[in-house]
């Protein structure tokens, strides 16, 4: 049978969602738990494959196991009296043989915080970046909508992985500003490497007046990854949801 779990993790102390030798990540602390439970190995598929210190509210993974005497509902528990406290299983449940987390997904949401202030508050300092000076919002949204629809995602992604296609689709980019926190979330169905924090990273230089608004249509046309703003730091990104049509 094959188990589907939703997962919801804190990753400030893990080198990414993926499984590593020799480093702590979400992947590899879940399949240890797993072959303890199971007394084998159990490999794991994972709906997306965030980076060190990037959060998630809503990741799904998928194992295969024989049957087994307790009900696929009860896994959750008993995987979570194991399992570190910032890695929690919300859901388990069995699913369909031939679902796969990251091919059926049908649109993921990303969120990317922002403290807009001199300082920080320490409580905030793993789950946001800081940005100081003054961040023109309605230019971000402007520069925002030039990125829904369909195109050529390449000078917004990272060399680091071998996509078969570097073409997404954006359903939308909603940027709102509560006190002094700037949210960015980011709504598509799927995303390159490093592609939210690239977006982040480029409409926050054209906030602050350090980028022309016109580098997007730049950087649609050219893929020229040289031409957009540093990658923003991980801390502020979080995967808060994915949507599946079938399950």
């Amino acid at each position: 049978m094959r188990i589907r779990l939703i997962v919801s993790y804190d990753g400030s102390n893990y080198c990414g969602f993926q499984k590593q030798p020799n480093v702590k990540t979400i992947q590899g602390e879940i399949e240890k738990v797993l072959e303890k439970t199971f007394k084998k190995y159990i490999k794991t598929i994972g709906a997306s494959r965030t980076d060190a210190k990037v959060h998630a509210l809503d990741q799904s993974i998928t194992f295969d196991i024989d049957e087994i005497k307790m009900k696929p509902c009860k896994i959750a528990g008993i995987l979570n009296r194991k399992l570190p406290k910032d890695i929690r299983i919300i859901k388990s449940e069995e699913t369909k043989k031939e679902f796969h987390p990251r091919y059926n997904a049908k649109k993921k949401i990303y969120e990317y915080r922002v403290i807009n202030d001199d300082e920080m508050h320490p409580i905030h300092r793993n789950y946001a970046i800081k940005v100081s000076g003054n961040i023109d919002m309605e230019l971000m949204i402007k520069g925002s909508k030039k990125l829904i629809g369909t195109y050529d995602f390449r000078g917004f992604s990272n060399e680091g992985s071998d996509p078969t296609t570097t073409i997404r689709t954006i359903e939308n980019i909603k940027i709102t500003k509560e006190n002094n926190i700037i949210i960015f979330e980011v709504i598509g169905n799927g995303f390159l490497y490093k592609m939210v924090r690239i977006i982040v990273g480029t409409l926050l230089d054209i906030g602050l007046g350090n980028k022309d608004i016109k580098i997007i249509d730049e950087l649609l046309e050219s893929k020229d990854r040289s031409k957009a703003s540093k990658t923003a730091k991980p801390e502020g990104l979080t995967l808060k949801k994915i949507y599946y049509e079938v399950i």
